[in-house]
C-alpha cells in the first residue's frame, strides 16, 4: 500500500508527487500528464499568466518554466504570452526530472478500504493508499447552461471539448460567453476561417490591461506590486496569502471566490477579437433548440428585446463550477460524506484536507477554500508544499480510518452519533 496516491497529472498533480517524492513517501500517480493541455486545448492558444507565474513547482525550484525554456532555446519574457504547446512540453519535461513514473492509467472510482483509500483504474485494477490527493483540474467540472440540455452533441459543446477547431472551418458557431476561453476560441475561429459571433450577458467586454514592466520606480510597485494573479495589492494577497485567505469568515471567501478576477480577455488578444468577430452583447440566451438542420438560439436582450439567430454549432465557453458532487469518481459514501461550503464545494483543513479523513484535494476545487490563486497554475506552489505537509502530519498520526455511517467527528476523533 503506497502512502499517498496522486489522481491527476496536471500541473497540480505533478507539483504534489514533486514534493512528495522529495519527502520520501512512497506514492503512485495516475493520469495523462498535462491532458488538459495536451487534448482540449487547440493549437495557438497561449497562456494568460505571466510566464514567471506559470511554474510547476518543485521543492528547491530548480525545474522552472523558464529554465526550461532556456534549455529549449527560448526566452520566457514578462509581457509576452506561452503557447500552449510549449506549456503542455514544460509539464511533460518537469515530469521527467521530478516525479516518480506516472502511470498514465486513469482511476474511474475511488472507494474507501480498510486503512486507506482503494482506486479502480481504467483497466479494472486497483491501487491502494493510506491518502490521497485529488488533483483533478477542471474537467469535470464543466459548466454548460441548462438551456443547451436538449441539445445532442453534434449541435452543443463546451469549450474544454475541443483540442483541434479545424472541424468547424466554413461553418456558423457561436460561442456563449464572455472570459478568455469565449474570445481565444473565437479568435482562433475567425482565423481559420469560420463564420462565429459572440453571445455574451455583459453588456460590454472587459479586457486586462496591459502589464506594467517588469523593472519600475519604486513608488509604482509599491502602489501597485506584481503578483502571479496580475499588479495591485487585492492580487498580491490572493496571489501570495493562499493561507491568509483561509482564515478569512465563510462568507467572505465563497464571496471573494464567486466574484473576483471575473470574465475578461487578455490584453494582448484583444485586437484579433474587435475587428473581426461579430459581438452580440448585453444578450443572455433564453431558449435552444434544433431548427433546420442546426440551432436557432433566442436571446433576450438586457432591455427585453428578443433576437433570434441560426447556426450550426454553439460552443459554451461558461466556465466551470467545482462542486462535491461533480467529483463522479468517488464512491457514493465519500461523495455524500463530504462537508461543503455554501458553494457546493468541499470544506478543507488548512492543508488541504477533507472532512474525509486522509482524502486530500488541489487545484480550482478547492478555491472557496484558498483563494483565486487555485484557479490558476501559480497557486501549485502553496498547495504543494502545504498539502505533501498535510499527508505527512496524518501519516505519522494514525492510520486512515474509515468514518461509520452516522457518526460525527468530535475533536478529531470519530465517534458514533448521539455518543
Amino acid at each position: 500500500m503506497y502512502d499517498l496516491l496522486v489522481v491527476g497529472a496536471g500541473p497540480y498533480g505533478l507539483s504534489i508527487a514533486s514534493h512528495a517524492a522529495a519527502a520520501g513517501l512512497s506514492l503512485r500517480v495516475l493520469g495523462r500528464p498535462m491532458a488538459s493541455w495536451r487534448d482540449h486545448m487547440p493549437p495557438g492558444m497561449f497562456l494568460k499568466s505571466e510566464p514567471w507565474a506559470s511554474s510547476l513547482s518543485d521543492p528547491e525550484g530548480r525545474l522552472r518554466l523558464d529554465a526550461y525554456c532556456a534549455e529549449q532555446g527560448v526566452a520566457a519574457r514578462h509581457g509576452e504570452p506561452v503557447p500552449v504547446e510549449m506549456f503542455a512540453s514544460y509539464g511533460l519535461w518537469f515530469a521527467r526530472h521530478a516525479v516518480p513514473e506516472v502511470d498514465e492509467r486513469m482511476a474511474v472510482r475511488l472507494q474507501a478500504f480498510p486503512g486507506g483509500f482503494e482506486a479502480v483504474t481504467d483497466d479494472g485494477r486497483t491501487v491502494r493508499a493510506r491518502t490521497v490527493a485529488l488533483a483533478v483540474g477542471v474537467l469535470p467540472f464543466a459548466q454548460v447552461p441548462a438551456v443547451f440540455d436538449e441539445l445532442a452533441p453534434e449541435y452543443v459543446s463546451h469549450s474544454s471539448d475541443h483540442g483541434d477547431l479545424a472541424r468547424f472551418r466554413g461553418k456558423d458557431v457561436t460561442v456563449v460567453g464572455g472570459g478568455q476561453a469565449a474570445l481565444e476560441t473565437a479568435a482562433l475561429l475567425a482565423e481559420q476561417g469560420t463564420r462565429v459571433r459572440v453571445v455574451a450577458r455583459a453588456r460590454g467586454l472587459s479586457w486586462n490591461e496591459e502589464p506594467p514592466p517588469w523593472e519600475r520606480p519604486w513608488w509604482q510597485s509599491a502602489r501597485a506590486p506584481h503578483s502571479g494573479l496580475g499588479p495591485g495589492w487585492r492580487n498580491w494577497f490572493y496571489a501570495e496569502r493562499p493561507g491568509a485567505f483561509h482564515h478569512l469568515p465563510e462568507t467572505t471567501r465563497t464571496r471573494i471566490t464567486a466574484t473576483a478576477l471575473g470574465p475578461a480577455g487578455a490584453w494582448w488578444l484583444r485586437d484579433r477579437v474587435e475587428p473581426t468577430v461579430e459581438l452580440l452583447l448585453g444578450n443572455e440566451v433564453a431558449a435552444a433548440y434544433v431548427s433546420g438542420g442546426g440551432v436557432r438560439l433566442e436571446a433576450v436582450g438586457h432591455t427585453g428585446e428578443l433576437t433570434s439567430l441560426d447556426t450550426e454549432h454553439v460552443i459554451a465557453a461558461t466556465g466551470f463550477r467545482a462542486t462535491g458532487e461533480r467529483l463522479g469518481l468517488l464512491a457514493a459514501d465519500v461523495r455524500g460524506s463530504l462537508t461543503v461550503t455554501p458553494d457546493g464545494s468541499p470544506c478543507l483543513g488548512r492543508e488541504f484536507e477533507s472532512s474525509w479523513p486522509g482524502l486530500f484535494m488541489a487545484g480550482l476545487v478547492t478555491a472557496s477554500g484558498f483563494g483565486p490563486a487555485m484557479r490558476f497554475v501559480h497557486g501549485a506552489s502553496f498547495t504543494a508544499r502545504t498539502l505533501v505537509r498535510g499527508v505527512r502530519r496524518r501519516l505519522r498520526a494514525e492510520p486512515v480510518r474509515v468514518p461509520v455511517p452516522g457518526a460525527r467527528e468530535r475533536r478529531g476523533v470519530l465517534r458514533p452519533a448521539g455518543r
